[in-house]
């Protein structure tokens, strides 16, 4: 078995839970942000660390969804809906209910797009996030 296997079918991945989808989001959008880190910047850990919290916050992820609303497809648009609008009884420490709430939405984009291979794509929009 392959480490980074994906091999759900695309019914099975849409059947999850928006939670589930944001819960490895959130994990995909960590490592690209570290490794665009690493890859731009001779920083020490520390540095970079402190440098990643600018992008991987909850108001930082929210701000990111609205500024790509607006290129995103249909479906896109309504997997961020889903994981935007789905009870979650966590709330960050340092996020308001909104911000949260739209984060989520962004890393359940983030990890369908993963999930489903759709790596173009989930390309395309992670540069959106740097820009």
């Amino acid at each position: 078995m392959d480490f980074f296997e994906r091999n759900k079918d695309i019914g099975d991945i849409k059947m999850l839970s928006p939670l589930v989808w944001a819960y490895v989001g959130d994990a995909v959008y960590e490592l690209f942000i570290r490794t665009y880190l690493v890859n731009n910047s001779n920083a020490k850990p520390h540095k970079l660390h402190i440098d990643s919290i600018k992008y991987v916050k909850a108001e930082a992820q929210a701000k990111i969804l609205n500024k790509i609303m607006p290129v995103l497809t249909d479906e896109e648009k309504d997997i961020a809906r889903r994981g935007r609008n789905t009870e979650n009884h966590h709330i960050a420490k340092n996020a308001n209910v909104a911000d949260y709430a739209h984060s989520t939405g962004f890393e359940a984009l983030i990890g369908f797009l993963y999930l489903n291979k759709q790596d173009e794509r989930l390309n395309e929009i992670l540069k959106l996030c740097i820009d």
